[in-house]
């Protein structure tokens, strides 16, 4: 039998070979870009997480900072406050005693009074004892013995001649005060007592009173 020649193969052209490998380049070349381009994404993220925790330990280490500050502040006036009370309890003695020497504001018998009262004497040391009586504690005596200060000195016979106030919380008129008790005119137990009654009527506590005293020149 006589052999058939197989038609010759054909060669693929060259421009074909060329055009796969460069697809092929043109594929590679686009993965290792993505490949930087996804890197760099991580390396954003991963900075801008950074930046975010750094901006929140900023943020807590200046809370602190003004949290010490405020603490520093608040303990400075504490102490200022301690100061200026007891200077002003030390006045507060030195006129007592000076009206009791020319008998003008002698008490009468209270009882015992509070030892955390000690610092007061007089008609203050009875005003602290009915202040604690009353469920409040020093700080509104503290406010109490400022305003009753200005008002009368805690002299039980103050009496104002033109407006006709009278006694430590310088009532007006002074016979309001027997609504306590008729000895209004003398006895400073009955006159606190109706004070303080009024301060709770009228401003709620002492603090309360010095506070509008402060801002109206009477309460």
């Amino acid at each position: 039998m006589s052999r058939q020649r197989r038609a010759p193969r054909r060669a693929r052209p060259a421009t074909t070979r060329y055009a796969i490998r460069a697809v092929a380049v043109l594929t590679l070349v686009g993965g290792v870009a993505g490949a930087f381009r996804l890197d760099d994404s991580a390396r954003w993220q991963q900075d801008s997480i950074a930046a975010g925790h750094q901006a929140q330990i900023v943020a807590h280490a200046e809370s602190a900072a003004l949290t010490l500050q405020q603490q520093g502040l608040l303990k400075e006036a504490q102490d200022r406050a301690a100061i200026e009370a007891k200077a002003a309890a030390a006045r507060a003695a030195a006129v007592d005693r000076e009206a009791s020497r020319r008998g003008a504001n002698r008490t009468v018998n209270f009882g015992p009074i509070p030892k955390s009262c000690s610092e007061f004497s007089g008609n203050r040391a009875i005003g602290c004892a009915l202040v604690l009586e009353a469920g409040m504690d020093l700080t509104q005596m503290a406010c109490l013995n400022k305003l009753w200060t200005r008002e009368s000195g805690w002299n039980h016979k103050a009496e104002n001649k033109g407006s006709g106030a009278y006694g430590i919380p310088q009532a007006l008129p002074g016979d309001k005060m027997a609504s306590i008790a008729d000895d209004w005119r003398t006895n400073p137990v009955t006159q606190i007592k109706w004070g303080l009654g009024y301060i709770k009527n009228r401003h709620k506590t002492p603090c309360g009173a010095w506070a509008h005293s402060e801002a109206k020149g009477w309460y």
